[in-house]
């Protein structure tokens, strides 16, 4: 019998349940560790997925020789030093996106996988989706004509939070860009490429993060127009129109469960629904990868990501959005 490949979590929050329980849909893997700086949650965490074993510290789980491969479900701020932390202990790490704050942290963690010769992937699990993996082909293969716009959002309302909360909060790395405002940008360069241009505008809260941010990204013969934003919700309903149709991926689109293709009014809806949540294509995609003995995914490989901050970095830029632990 072929023997499971081993995941520990740190980082025990929402996300981190959500994940664990598309984990236990993947015939392949074990949910065999967990760790928070609170030995309490980790065991109550545990207890709810019938974990092995469970620490009160991420170095504790880092050390843990069982565990093959960990995912890191920090705030942003965490996730470059804990991830190169689990790299240079030898495991193989999922971390989710952002990757890092900005460029520099991505580049130290790419460095870290090469170094130790270990699988490093960003949770970007809207990359996996099957109806956006689906809608990809599509638009690489060309049958709708060359792409001429393409429109995405992201939006929720989060001004009733704590200010101390990691998404109005500037220490956190908070704000709507790298929280949510990252999908939008990764579907415009995941159908689109590298934009030749970027302008943004962007409006901030009052402890200084930005809580709505709009794009439009240029690309020869193409416009991508693109919001996140922390002040209201939006029907996030994603369009991309080429010469020859318009494809819609249904509303909460880096979630979608399928899609339509409208060819001059006439309408082919397609349902493409996800295993669980959708955290399990992204898994799946790790085993793969890690079966093969692969530092790094084809399909969203280390140059995506830095690409994809790089995209980041330069809205932040134009907008003087600077994190304290930046300057």
């Amino acid at each position: 019998m072929k023997q499971k490949i081993r995941w520990g979590i740190i980082g025990l929050g929402k996300i981190a349940h959500s994940f664990a329980k598309d984990l236990q849909l993947v015939k392949d893997a074990e949910l065999y560790a967990v760790a928070s700086r609170s030995k309490e949650k980790a065991e109550d965490f545990g207890s709810a997925y019938a974990v092995s074993r469970t620490f009160g510290s991420y170095e504790e789980l880092f050390a843990c020789q069982e565990v093959d491969v960990v995912y890191i479900a920090t705030p942003h701020t965490a996730h470059c030093n804990w991830s190169i932390m689990a790299m240079e202990a030898g495991k193989a790490v999922l971390c989710e996106k952002p990757l890092g704050v900005n460029t520099r942290e991505v580049e130290a963690m790419i460095a870290a996988s090469e170094k130790n010769n270990v699988f490093l992937m960003e949770a970007l699990w809207s990359r996996f989706n099957p109806s956006i993996s689906k809608v990809k082909e599509i638009v690489d293969s060309r049958e709708l004509g060359p792409v001429q716009y393409l429109h995405a959002d992201f939006a929720f309302y989060a001004l009733d939070r704590s200010e101390e909360g990691r998404l109005l909060n500037p220490s956190l790395a908070g704000g709507s860009l790298l929280d949510i405002g990252i999908y939008p940008i990764f579907l415009a360069y995941l159908m689109l490429g590298v934009p030749d241009s970027i302008l943004s505008t962007t409006k901030s809260h009052a402890t200084g993060v930005e809580v709505q941010a709009a794009m439009i990204l240029e690309y020869p013969g193409c416009m991508a127009l693109l919001y996140s934003g922390l002040t209201s919700r939006s029907e996030m309903k994603a369009e991309i129109s080429s010469t020859r149709g318009s494809i819609y991926l249904h509303s909460r689109w880096h979630e979608s469960q399928g899609y339509t293709i409208d060819r001059s009014g006439e309408q082919e809806y397609h349902e493409l629904p996800t295993l669980g949540k959708g955290y399990s294509h992204e898994i799946e995609e790790v085993h793969r990868c890690i079966g093969a003995g692969k530092r790094e995914s084809e399909l969203w490989s280390h140059t995506n990501s830095l690409e994809l901050m790089s995209i980041l970095d330069q809205v932040r830029q134009e907008n003087n959005l600077l994190f304290p632990f930046e300057a």
